[in-house]
């Protein structure tokens, strides 16, 4: 499975982004995939998550700012992002979860894209 992210860049506060993430190879036994980000010197959060038979999850910081979609025709998922706040900068990662018959899992990360908002 890779996962390529697209879409980052430096935005002012308020302004909008919308990241892609393209997937590909099996997508047999996919549960979820999500977002996540990771600011410089924090750990890596989750901002959102579509999973595969269930309703969209965020973060509390995001809710109401930002929205997840999923093509899975086209095996991309999407990260709308409107009102954004400076303390948004992080490196952006998508993710793919996938749970297996055997009980096991495993998360597949893209390489990450900046995203930068300027105050």
């Amino acid at each position: 499975v890779q996962l390529v992210e697209s879409g980052g860049g430096l935005v002012q506060a308020g302004g909008s982004l919308r990241l892609s993430c393209a997937a590909s190879g099996s997508m047999f036994s996919l549960n979820a995939m999500g977002w996540y980000r990771q600011a410089p010197g924090k750990q890596r959060d989750v901002v959102a998550l579509i999973p595969s038979g269930g309703s969209t999850e965020y973060a509390d910081s995001v809710k109401g700012r930002f929205t997840i979609s999923r093509d899975n025709a086209k095996n991309m998922v999407y990260l709308q992002m409107n009102s954004l706040k400076p303390e948004d900068t992080a490196v952006y990662y998508c993710a793919a979860v996938f749970h297996y018959s055997d009980n096991t899992r495993e998360t597949y990360w893209g390489q990450g894209t900046q995203v930068t908002v300027s105050s």
